[in-house]
């Protein structure tokens, strides 16, 4: 059924590789892919490719990079191509009604939550820092709005307590591809029915920023923990010390904390491995973190090289 099947795909991180390499396994005829530009990374800010591009360079797929995907140039080389579907994983901007209108099937997206929850920019880190229980991919006919097109397959799956949003985006990656994959197939057999969005229980997942990883020990321990596995390992959850920036990379809600007296954000004990910190409600385990500008740690080799006291206090 894929066989002959013509599709542009438009990506532009990691997440979106193995929807990518699905689609050309199944036998869709990957027409080009379109990405982002390439920016200069790291710190010598030497430009670089995105993973998208670099995986289409690698299956000889042609690319392109629009500065902006209204420019008319742009539109007209995608119609000359006669796509029958546009696929779009993570791409990283809203397609205007012009390139919308070109495949003779539509444009099918794969968002990583459960719409209409978390559409948006961050759905994967908003559902753990929300403490949500379930996740999932959903794929959906776009149109002009950001995720708000009907919705045609949706697969469900469990956030593990200790999940980060760099695992949980692996997984859902790869949830992602297959039904990207079963989607389009069910839409070129005719049985499937695409269902409109409700607005009620719509949530938006803003774009994440470095100052969101700032961490206000006057909330609960499990709300710290999940900033924390929310935000690894990007932009981090943070703190200080003594005028130290903390980045927090691992921990845990301790057990039988509830007599726990002290400030929130005051260091209850820094023994046997941990640094147990008071929050508003509860005590949050560091295990592993990292001062600024150096490497990461245990909590015990932090304890050590620091002199890190019971009685001290993050801000």
């Amino acid at each position: 059924m894929s066989k002959g099947v013509k599709v542009i795909f438009m990506g532009t991180p990691e997440f979106a590789l193995p929807s990518l390499d699905a689609l050309v396994h199944a036998g869709f005829d990957v027409l080009a892919v379109v990405t982002q530009p390439d920016k200069p990374k790291g710190r010598g800010r030497a430009v670089e490719a995105s993973p998208v591009k670099k995986r289409a360079v690698a299956l000889n797929i042609p690319v392109y990079e629009p500065a902006k995907v209204s420019e008319p140039s742009f539109i007209d080389a995608v119609k000359a191509l006669a796509p029958d579907f546009i696929v779009v994983v993570a791409y990283g901007k809203i397609l205007p009604k012009a390139l919308l209108d070109i495949p003779r099937r539509g444009c099918v997206n794969a968002h990583a939550s459960l719409l209409p929850k978390h559409r948006g920019a961050s759905p994967i880190n908003r559902a753990i820092i929300n403490g949500d229980k379930e996740t999932g991919v959903c794929a959906m006919l776009m149109d002009e709005g950001m995720d708000t097109g009907p919705v045609l397959l949706c697969e469900k799956t469990p956030i593990g307590d200790d999940e980060t949003a760099e695992g949980l985006s692996k997984r859902l990656s790869e949830i992602g591809a297959t039904l990207i994959v079963q989607t389009l197939e069910h839409m070129l057999e005719g049985n499937i029915r695409p269902q409109a969005q409700s607005s009620n229980g719509a949530t938006y997942a803003l774009p994440l920023k470095k100052e969101d990883g700032l961490i206000d020990w006057n909330k609960g321990a499990h709300e710290v923990k999940n900033l924390v596995r929310g935000l690894y390992p990007w932009p981090g959850a943070y703190t200080r010390w003594k005028d130290v920036l903390i980045k927090i990379h691992k921990a845990q809600v301790a057990e039988n904390s509830g007599a726990v007296s002290g400030a929130p954000g005051a260091v209850v004990d820094a023994q046997e491995g941990v640094i147990r910190v008071k929050c508003g409600s509860g005590v949050l385990n560091i295990i592993e973190l990292q001062p600024e500008s150096k490497r990461r740690m245990s909590a015990a080799d932090f304890v050590k090289g620091y002199r890190l006291k019971q009685g001290d206090s993050f801000v």
